[in-house]
C-alpha cells in the first residue's frame, strides 16, 4: 500500500508517494488549544478501500493545526479490497519517538461492524479505554459482542453519511464520533484538512463529521 507523507512547514504541500512503511509524522507549529495529559493512542478498524488510513491522516493533520505532535500510519503489509486492516493515529504535546505499531490502545475505532465477529478489536484496548462503532445498536446491545469492560461508543455512520454526503462512506463520517468520546481536537479543526483533500467535497464530509458528533451515544464505563 502506498501512503502518503505530507510534508509539512507552512500550511499544506502536496503529498508524496512513499513506501508502505512511511509513517505521517508532524510537528506542532503553535500552542495546543486543547492540552494533552498524555500520549493519546488510537488504533481504527475497517476494510481495505474504507478509508481508516485517511481517517488517520485527518485526525493527525487536525491536531498539527492546533499546535499539537502527531503520528498517523497504516498497518504494515498487503491491503486487499475488503479484507481487514488497521491504521494508527498518536497525538501529544510532546515530540513523538514511538514508531511501533499500537498494541494497547486508549481508543479503538471499528468502521465496519461486520468486523467484531472476526477480529478481536478490543485485544489490548487499556482498562480505561473505549470503543467507537458504526452501527445501528446501542452501546448495551453491542455488550453480546464487546463485553462490559470498556466504555462503548455507538452511531450509525452508514445512514450519516448517505444522508449527508450521498454515499455511505463513514470514514470522515466517523471522525466526529471520535472526537465526541476524546475531546483531543476540535471539529473544527477538520476543516482544512478536509478541504486539502476533498476539495468542493469538504463541506459535506464535515458536516458529516458534526452530524456524527452529535447522534454518537457514549456509554461510560466506571473503574474502580
Amino acid at each position: 500500500m502506498i501512503f502518503p507523507v505530507i510534508e509539512r512547514k507552512h500550511g499544506f504541500s502536496e503529498a508524496k508517494p512513499a513506501s508502505a512503511d512511511a509513517v505521517l509524522h508532524l510537528r506542532r507549529r503553535r500552542k495546543p488549544l486543547i492540552i494533552l495529559r498524555c500520549m493519546l493512542e488510537l488504533r481504527l478498524h475497517g476494510r481495505g478501500g474504507q478509508g481508516a488510513v485517511t481517517s488517520a491522516e485527518m485526525l493527525a493533520l487536525a491536531a498539527i493545526s492546533e499546535g499539537k505532535y502527531a503520528l498517523a500510519f497504516p498497518s504494515f503489509g498487503p491491503e486487499r479490497r475488503g479484507a481487514p486492516v488497521q491504521a494508527f493515529v498518536r497525538i501529544d504535546d510532546k515530540p513523538i519517538r514511538i514508531r511501533a505499531e499500537i498494541t494497547e490502545p486508549d481508543v479503538v475505532v471499528v468502521l465496519d461492524a461486520g468486523l467484531l465477529s472476526i477480529v478481536d478489536v478490543t485485544s489490548g484496548l487499556k482498562k480505561n479505554g473505549i470503543v467507537v462503532v458504526n452501527t445501528k445498536s446501542t452501546p448495551r446491545e453491542m455488550e453480546p459482542l464487546l463485553g462490559d469492560k470498556w466504555s462503548v461508543a455507538t452511531v450509525d455512520a452508514n445512514a450519516t453519511a448517505l444522508e449527508t454526503i450521498g454515499v455511505p462512506i463513514v470514514n470522515t463520517t466517523m471522525l466526529g464520533a471520535i472526537l465526541k468520546v476524546t475531546d483531543m481536537i476540535k471539529i473544527d479543526s477538520l476543516e482544512e484538512p478536509l478541504k486539502h483533500r476533498f476539495g468542493a467535497r469538504a463541506g459535506q464530509n464535515l458536516e458529516a463529521c458534526k452530524k456524527a458528533y452529535d447522534r454518537t451515544v457514549v456509554s461510560r464505563r466506571k473503574h474502580t
